[in-house]
């Protein structure tokens, strides 16, 4: 898609080629009557940063498999993130299987207290996925061998066990563009995709906004979402707005073995550290292998691996003011968060960090060894998790700043598995926008297009509008 030379005015304009922002600029294109949208990307090509495969544990988290969710929270992303499943599967056969990987998914539990609240969970959650099973020591073995070998006879163990997917974000990114390209020419729609477009400046005006590329091109729009994760909260304070929050910089990675596992394997989560406990994985790019991870560590970037975005880290920490490091030092000093930070940086020591991290994997493969597990070089993203230095809390999931004609969204994991469903809502909110006659938005449509009929019939995936993901 090549820009109008003499087009720089428009009623939307995106900002991010993630998955969210494509998600985005696809629902708009399909769904929407919006006049001209402009979408503007930093880099060459969309999905090149969190929703890079490299970076992402490539699962579509439904929250069978997730332990530190709610039920009723489990309840809202089931439906939310299986919309993704249902675009995936209305594309040819040969694009889908980029896209969407039919795995089996568990959930395991090791020891008395994990089994017992695994059993207690397992109670709720079998309504929600009627095709989940519970499953004894020897018919884990009959389905993950390597977990269940050399395990300690005495050890108590219990896993959930059923099928999802994984999904290749990146690809899913690109598949939104396309489709827009489609729809574009069908259509002769006014829709403009900027690559190697960074954004330097938003500048408010009357009527509109004013973006200022770094390129020194100047573009239009009455309305803007930003969705550039932890750069859209840098863009808010910039305009006023987020002021109170700060960002605590945490940088995963990963492992690789050869393939020990026949799907994703999820450990029991602790909600004070979601996403944190150990977990192998299927590498949808690297066929053979098992992905191991995540580790965490601090790393003041907003950018995995790119070391340019530190200077913007420190512009959006506001390290500056006092009560940002009370907040750090009361979320960071609780005993377990502790703990936690220090073990990861036995990881990070040359030769004996495999030793270290090998053992935090016998949780799931007792039989494993240092020998057996590599650092997957290049692999693993960032998850700046947002901190409100008001009331000195740690923000997990979702965050949305809304201000005039402009919103700003932080979408940490798992914003990329309810990408559309965040899409629609901010498709809805941006309709409040504009007049009656100037937009229109045909969310029946896109539920009908997109959801089990059944979904549609139970609930409303956006009715809450401050769902977190």
């Amino acid at each position: 898609m090549e820009k109008s030379q003499d087009q720089t005015s428009y009623d939307i304009l995106i900002i991010g080629g993630g998955v969210s922002g494509t998600a985005l600029l696809y629902v708009l294109a399909r769904y929407s009557s919006c006049g001209s949208i402009a979408f503007l990307e930093k880099y060459g090509r969309v999905g090149s940063v969190n929703s890079n495969a490299r970076n992402n544990s490539q699962t579509l988290h439904t929250g069978e498999i997730e332990s530190n969710y709610g039920i009723e929270k489990v309840k809202e992303v089931k439906p939310a993130s299986l919309m993704v499943a249902k675009y995936a599967e209305s594309l040819p056969e040969k694009s889908r299987a980029q896209i969407l990987f039919p795995t089996q998914k568990m959930l395991l539990a090791v020891g008395e207290e994990e089994v017992q609240e695994l059993s207690r969970r397992y109670m709720n959650l079998r309504a929600i996925f009627p095709n989940f099973k519970k499953l004894e020591r020897n018919e884990i073995e009959s389905v993950e061998p390597l977990i269940v070998k050399d395990r300690p006879q005495d050890e108590p163990i219990l896993a959930l066990y059923g099928s999802g997917y994984a999904v290749d974000y990146e690809r899913l990114a690109e598949s939104f563009v396309k489709q827009v390209d489609e729809i574009k020419k069908m259509e002769n729609r006014d829709i403009n995709i900027y690559f190697n477009s960074e954004v330097s400046e938003i500048v408010p005006r009357q009527m509109c906004y004013e973006v200022i590329l770094k390129n020194g091109s100047v573009l239009r729009a009455r309305v803007i979402v930003s969705n550039a994760d932890a750069y859209s909260l840098l863009f808010a304070k910039r305009l006023g707005y987020g002021k109170e929050f700060s960002l605590i910089p945490v940088a995963g990675a990963f492992y690789f073995s050869k393939q020990m596992l026949n799907g994703k394997v999820y450990t029991m989560q602790d909600p004070r550290l979601p996403f944190a406990a150990v977990h192998g994985d299927p590498d949808v790019r690297v066929p053979g292998k098992t992905r191991w991870g995540p580790t965490a560590r601090f790393f003041p970037v907003l950018e995995a691996r790119n070391w340019k975005t530190s200077l913007d880290y420190f512009s959006v920490s506001g390290l500056h003011r006092w009560q940002t490091w009370v907040s750090f030092i009361k979320i960071l000093l609780l005993p377990m968060r502790a703990y936690y930070m220090l073990r990861n940086l036995l990881y990070e020591i040359p030769f004996a960090g495999n030793w270290f991290y090998a053992r935090e994997v016998r949780k799931i493969i007792p039989s494993i060894r240092a020998k057996d597990i590599s650092r997957a070089k290049g692999y693993g993203g960032m998850r700046l998790q947002r901190v409100n230095t008001k009331t000195r809390e740690l923000l997990l999931g979702e965050g949305k700043i809304i201000g005039r004609n402009i919103i700003f969204n932080m979408t940490p994991s798992p914003g990329a598995s309810v990408c559309l469903y965040n899409a629609m809502r901010d498709a809805e909110k941006v309709g409040e926008f504009f007049s009656p006659t100037e937009y229109k938005f045909d969310k029946e449509r896109m539920l009908a297009e997109l959801c089990a009929k059944e979904q549609i019939a139970e609930t409303d995936v956006s009715l809450k509008y401050n769902y977190p993901s």
